[in-house]
Formats: C-alpha cells, structure tokens, sequence
C-alpha cells in the first residue's frame, strides 16, 4: 500500500500535532532521566490514536501495511521532536528482523502485538566492541534437550530499550553461523541495566543471558542475511529521523538569527550567519533528499536500494552534525548551556552517527553495496 502526496502530509500534520502536545522540550527532559525512558501512556495513545507501531506492519500481522516512505515521515517528525519511546527499536529493529527470517510463525506470533501498540521489541547484536557485524558476535545458542527449544549464553551491549522491550530478539552463533532467536522479558537467566550514554533520549541497555531459553527465528546461519536486510531498512529509517533532527536545528537557527539583536541589527544580517544558514539549508535539503530516495527505492523493490540506503546513513549522519554544530554556534554562548535544547540535537546527531559503527563503517557499508 502506498499513500498518494496529499495522504503523506495528512500523516505528517497528524504526527507534527501529536509529537508538539506529547513531546515538547520539557517532557523530553522529564524522561531523559526518569526509568523507563518513556510515557506508556503516550506509547498507547500514538498506538491507538495514530497506529503508528503497526503503520508498516503487513495486512495479514494486524498492520497497516504501508512502507518506508510512510514510516519516513513519522520518523522525520519524531527526530524533530527528540520523541522519546521504543518505536525505532521496535518498528525499524525488531519487526524487520521478524519479516527478513522469513518465518511466518513467528511473525504470527509476535507482529499483532506489536502492531497493536501491545509488545515492545529490540534486537540485540553488538557486544562490549560495538560492532554490527554478525560475524563479530561471540553469545552463544545450543539446543536445548529434545525438546526443539535452545538457550543463549553472551553480553550484548548498546541494546536500544534493551531494559524495557518485551521481546528481545537477539543475534547470536551456532555452528551452522549467526543466528537469529526470540527471548522474551522475564526469561530464567535475562538480566538487563541501563547504560549510561551520551545521549539520554535514546534508552540503551547491557543485557546478559545466561542460559537463557529462547526460541530459533528463521534458521539456522541465517542472521547474516537477516542483518545485511535490517541495517539497510534501519539505517534509511534512521536517516529521516537525522534529517529531521536537522531541519530542526535549521529552522531554530534562523529563528533565532531573525530576532537576536547585536549592534541594533539582527545577527541573521550579517555575513557570517547567513552563510551558517545558507549551508544549514543545503546539507538538510541533500538529506532530506537522500533519505526520501532510499525510501521509495525500498518501497518499490529497487535492486538499488542497499546502495542508496548506504548513501543515505552517510549523508544524513554528516548533515545532522553539521546542523547541530551550526546551530550551537548561531547561537552563541547561550546555545553552550544545559538549559539550552541545542545540546540535546547535538547529542543526538552523534549518537546516531555512531550508532550502526560510525563513519568508518558505513562508508565500507557502501563500498561494500557497490560491490568495490
């Protein structure tokens, strides 16, 4: 299913309104230090009200059946806000992940709760080093008896609402290679913490199983294949949301350079500002760009798709910086404080920029799409 021109801005108006009554300055900073890291109630309303967790779930799991393009605009939306809830973890992470191991089981078991708003999820696959890459995972799954099941032994770190998500689906090796299996909250031997990070608008965890059960997902040696679909899919979900976190700091910039005075002026007057502004606008208008391409490539099957999804992550990450930073400097010394929300989008840009491995990574990621 696909929404025509006008549906995506009914959808963006929606979302745009939800997230100013929801998710203004001050309910971000409330939760940046409250456990959970979210609003359960708010979580439900934007189930209910909007279907937003089920927005690019398919038909037949209790979705919407809508793709990328769709769910880019909600992501826009939720990084110009700094929305603080488990949906990247839940819709971007752990539902592609379900519908990339091909198991219809599965996903008939755990997709109409997450469609509903009912079961949040995460997917667990870097450890202690940070990585990605499935071949770097050293947690371990072996059968477990006779009767089908297996348990997983490992640490996994930077799991995104790893404390809170009701479903961990997490990435670990067998002898037939990586692997992809469920385990849900409460499972014997599951022990999670909160990790402190740089940015505390995005909930992450270390999480420890220790023979914990858990459930095969797809099969067996399939989590590279898994991966390689999810980190394209994520990684262009991320980039609207880096795109949107930058038209912010773009739009408040020039805000600001409108009515600061200095030297009876306005600061968006002089030279140097309006350069600021002038290249703000071009990085955020290359990103949005980026983003919306990968997108519709996704939607429509493209065979290019993984290269623009790589060139999407490294567009937005560097453009969502470089806005952050600028906007810091427009505005001067107040933009430095905690008080100020200049920090926040700061935070999150680098946080998002290292989130998948950093530059380093994913300009490999892309040379690896090229085939080079």
């Amino acid at each position: 299913m696909t929404a025509d021109e006008s549906e995506l801005r009914e959808l963006r108006a929606s979302v745009r309104e939800f997230m100013d009554a929801k998710s203004p300055e001050e309910a971000v900073r409330k939760l940046m230090e409250s456990e959970p890291r979210f609003d359960p109630a708010v979580w439900s309303q934007a189930a209910d009200q909007l279907r937003l967790p089920g927005l690019a779930i398919p038909e037949e799991y209790g979705g919407d059946g809508f793709g990328l393009v769709e769910l880019g605009v909600v992501l826009e939306e939720m990084g110009r806000a700094l929305f603080c809830a488990p949906f990247f973890a839940t819709v971007l992470l752990a539902s592609q992940a379900l519908l990339a191991s091909g198991d219809r089981n599965a996903c008939s078991r755990f997709l109409p709760g997450i469609a509903a708003g009912r079961t949040t999820a995460t997917l667990a696959v870097a450890e202690d080093h940070g990585s990605w890459d499935p071949a770097m995972v050293s947690a371990r799954a072996v059968p477990d008896g006779d009767n089908g099941g297996w348990t997983v032994r490992g640490r996994k770190s930077f799991v995104i609402d790893g404390t809170t998500a009701d479903l961990i689906l997490v990435i670990a090796r067998t002898v037939a290679g990586p692997t992809l299996f469920a385990v849900e909250r409460g499972a014997v031997g599951l022990a999670a913490e909160p990790m402190e990070t740089l940015d505390a608008t995005r909930a992450m965890a270390r999480m420890t199983f220790d023979a914990v059960p858990a459930t095969l997902v797809g099969t067996q040696g399939a989590g590279g294949r898994i991966m390689a679909r999810v980190l394209d899919i994520a990684s262009v979900g991320l980039a609207a949301e880096q795109s949107g976190g930058a038209r912010r700091c773009l739009e408040t910039s020039a805000d600001y350079a409108r009515v600061r005075h200095q030297f009876g002026r306005p600061i968006g007057s002089f030279q140097a500002v309006k350069h600021k502004c002038a290249d703000m606008l071009v990085q955020v208008e290359l990103a949005e760009a980026a983003s919306r391409e990968a997108a519709l490539l996704a939607d429509e099957g493209s065979d290019e798709f993984p290269v623009a999804a790589a060139v999407a992550h490294a567009c937005c990450s560097r453009a969502y910086m470089s806005a952050a930073m600028e906007n810091i400097q427009v505005h001067g010394g107040i933009g430095f404080t905690w008080e100020h929300p200049a920090h926040l989008y700061f935070r999150r840009a680098k946080s998002s920029q290292l989130l998948f491995g950093g530059p380093a990574v994913y300009h490999e990621r892309l040379l690896d799409r090229l085939g080079i």
